[in-house]
């Protein structure tokens, strides 16, 4: 984890392009904070986000043959943060190609329009950009700070950030890069949104149909849902996580 006055940075891949994608080696050294929301967050911490640009998102792909958006986009602001993996293999050689595979399943063969995640981290460490949310360049919210509502649990997505890991973690741990991004953004995302990220009882109101929920403010997806995702062995380590996260922030 970094400290001190890396907090206050965050690195931006997307600047680089499609070429800079795979590889840890690519990562270049932390960039200044691009956008409002990146100065103000005190735990902004140095994890590297991959823009959907840079990652090889087809953004023709979240158009009908009409030219219609298939899913426009809609935004609240955060309540609270969820967990996935995608259950995809582990140990793959080109996570960007995993993701646009993803994306194009949701997108087009699942009919959404667009990756359903709202960042996806792979096992090198790297943050991927998920769901579109506009061109000011705020992964994942508006220029207002909150959040496009995208599709990771059934009747409970808008205002409720959906973060994947890549790969099936029910029998695996997530590598220790994974987790560390994981951690970062975490932070990042608390601080932003005002969260204590050990609280326990978290009360979620949808904003669209309210539908309530209420459970741990950083929560894996089987917490709302029928379902073994985040994977067991994930699961088991959120409360550690959670821990792990208070602690970015106090530095």
């Amino acid at each position: 984890m970094n400290s001190g006055a890396s907090l206050s940075r965050r690195t931006l891949l997307g600047v680089l392009g499609a070429a800079a994608v795979t590889g840890a080696a690519s990562r270049p050294a932390t960039a200044a904070a691009s956008s409002p929301a990146d100065a103000v967050s005190p735990a902004a911490a140095g994890y590297v986000l991959v823009s959907r640009q840079a990652w090889g998102a087809d953004e023709r792909l979240r158009f009908g043959a009409d030219g219609t958006e298939t899913w426009s986009p809609e935004y609240h602001p955060v309540q609270t943060l969820s967990v996935h993996h995608t259950g995809s293999p582990n140990g793959e050689a080109d996570p960007a190609s995993r993701v646009r595979t993803i994306y194009r399943d949701q997108a087009v063969a699942q009919g959404w329009g667009d990756i359903g995640y709202n960042y996806l981290v792979d096992a090198g460490g790297l943050v991927y950009e998920g769901r579109w949310s506009g061109t000011d360049g705020n992964a994942a919210h508006d220029a207002a700070g909150r959040l496009v509502t995208g599709a990771h649990i059934g009747g409970y997505n808008a205002g409720n950030v959906g973060i994947a890991l890549l790969g099936n973690l029910a029998g695996t741990a997530p590598t220790a890069a994974a987790r560390t991004a994981l951690v970062q953004l975490l932070a990042e995302l608390s601080v932003r949104h005002s969260i204590d990220p050990q609280r326990e009882k978290t009360i979620y109101v949808n904003p669209v149909s309210g539908v309530m929920w209420d459970g741990h403010s950083i929560s894996g997806h089987r917490d709302w849902a029928a379902t073994d995702c985040p994977g067991g062995t994930l699961y088991s380590q959120l409360a550690a996580i959670r821990a792990a996260v208070a602690g970015l922030i106090a530095q």
